[in-house]
């Protein structure tokens, strides 16, 4: 069976299916195309489940410290439920699975539950980007389209040399299928997915130990934003190690418990613990889609696109995790808006990933924008920074909540907006403030000008950006 549209759509995670519905809303036939489930990583594997869980694990350590608000809890009456944590998990993503399948409905796309792979030129069409899709009945049918966008998303690397079971040796997939918590777990890798992990599972009471082959955790947040995280961390009775070489081949399984060598600063040390966790990184799902029957090329695993997403075969685009930039669920539907943009000759806007926000969802959380203080420095740049502890904002003592800093890197000359980074309650609501403000070339001053409500959390930004030029009221 043939099916003819205008842009056919291989992938239905955030970045396939908002770019499905924003071409349907201009009146373009689409055809969606998904092997698993509409919404993909994020909605499935990633973004909700995980934060979910991270709700869970603050409500916990917030009722655990009820006393210091004047609320008493009778000894032993604070129980964790993890079946519990999980099915409200699993609610969530239900229902947010279920709003997405209306909103294809709703917009009259074509879905196709199956496996696909692009096809070369052929009796359908002169020219590649057809895909053809094995359904689970093993039936085929071909999609013939005048635009293809390829969105097949990323999964967890794995470490070779480290028998992943999904049991003892997991990736983040494995480990919110868990159906127990372990007493203790070493997660390797210190990058968003491993401190958020790492925040998680300890305020739930499993003793962490997390490596990092760099010398800090978030080794491409601000190096402030780092040392205060792993601050935090360790007061939680993580342990933290950076600059580590692991031994891979010293991996032992025995008892119930795994061991691995590692050589640290301090010499050699074997970590031990129930379980582990890898999260080195996400590697794109670009083999196995029939790439090879097109001119499409792909660098280190990842599609090569220009700025408005087009691969090397111009009517082909590719957006999301499968072309290898900021791995981020909200850059990767703003990639898809801008190549569906591209696709219907509007406005040629090309990605600017310097104005994508970034955040991490540990205890405290990071959120960030722009460039840290030194890559200014190392691009040549003139800096002047304000920074502001949220224990100087009145919403933050209510909150009891206290930790943590906002800081505003400005260009000394031009009084740019460079970059603005942010740890502490509620960091990743309060950094679209700052996102707004370098989309519209503000400067610091105007931000500081801007009336925040008191007592509230936004007062930290107007403070910090004022800091800038050392006119801060608060600090």
């Amino acid at each position: 069976m043939t099916i003819q549209c205008d842009i056919a759509v291989l992938g239905g995670g955030i970045a396939g299916y908002t770019a499905a519905i924003r071409a349907a809303q201009h009146g373009k036939q689409v055809v969606l195309i998904e092997k698993e489930k509409l919404g993909g990583t994020c909605l499935h594997k990633g973004c909700i489940p995980s934060k979910s869980l991270l709700r869970s694990a603050e409500i916990y350590a917030t009722v655990k410290k009820a006393g210091s608000y004047g609320i008493k809890v009778a000894e032993g009456a604070i129980e964790l439920d993890f079946e519990g944590v999980q099915q409200r998990k699993e609610q969530t993503v239900d229902q947010l699975y279920r709003g997405l399948q209306h909103l294809m409905k709703k917009n009259g796309i074509t879905v196709i539950n199956g496996s696909g792979r692009v096809i070369g030129p052929s009796i359908f069409s002169p020219k590649s980007g057809s895909v053809a899709v094995e359904l689970a009945d093993g039936e085929m049918e071909t999609v013939v389209s005048k635009n293809l966008i390829i969105a097949t998303g990323s999964r967890p690397r794995r470490l070779n040399g480290l028998p992943a079971d999904g049991v003892h040796i997991m990736t983040s997939d494995d480990a919110l299928r868990m159906e127990q918590l372990p007493a203790s777990i070493l997660i390797v890798g210190g990058g968003v997915i491993g401190v958020e992990w790492a925040s998680l599972l300890s305020d739930f009471g499993v003793q962490v130990t997390i490596v990092e082959t760099a010398p800090r955790l978030l080794a491409g947040e601000d190096p402030e934003v780092s040392a205060e995280l792993t601050k935090q961390l360790k007061r939680r009775s993580v342990q933290v190690h950076t600059g580590v070489q692991l031994k891979l081949e010293s991996y032992k399984q025995a008892n119930g418990e795994i061991s691995l060598e590692a050589e640290t600063a301090n010499g050699s040390v074997t970590l031990r613990a129930e379980r582990m966790l890898v999260s080195v990184g996400r590697q794109a799902n670009a083999e196995s889609i029939g790439l090879e029957n097109t001119d499409v090329q792909v660098k280190d695993g990842f599609i090569r696109v220009n700025g408005y997403y087009q691969t090397t075969e111009p009517h082909i685009y590719a957006v999301g995790d499968v072309n290898g930039g900021l791995q981020l669920a909200h850059a990767a539907a703003h990639e898809a808006l801008l190549a569906v943009d591209h696709i219907l000759g509007g406005k040629e806007q090309a990605g600017d990933s310097s104005l994508v926000p970034r955040c991490i969802y540990s205890r405290p959380e990071i959120a960030s924008v722009g460039i840290t203080e030194d890559e200014a420095k190392r691009r040549g740049r003139q800096v002047k920074v304000g920074k502001i502890p949220f224990q100087a904002i009145g919403k933050a003592l209510v909150l009891g909540d206290t930790d943590g800093f906002a800081k505003v890197i400005a260009d000394a000359e031009t009084n740019d907006i460079l970059g603005v980074h942010l740890i502490g309650a509620h960091a990743t609501d309060l950094i679209s403030e700052a996102s707004i403000a370098m989309l519209l070339d503000a400067t610091p001053w105007e931000v500081g000008e801007v009336i925040h409500p008191h007592p509230t959390l936004s007062e930290i930004m107007g403070e910090a950006m004022l800091a800038v030029d050392g006119k801060a009221i608060a600090f």
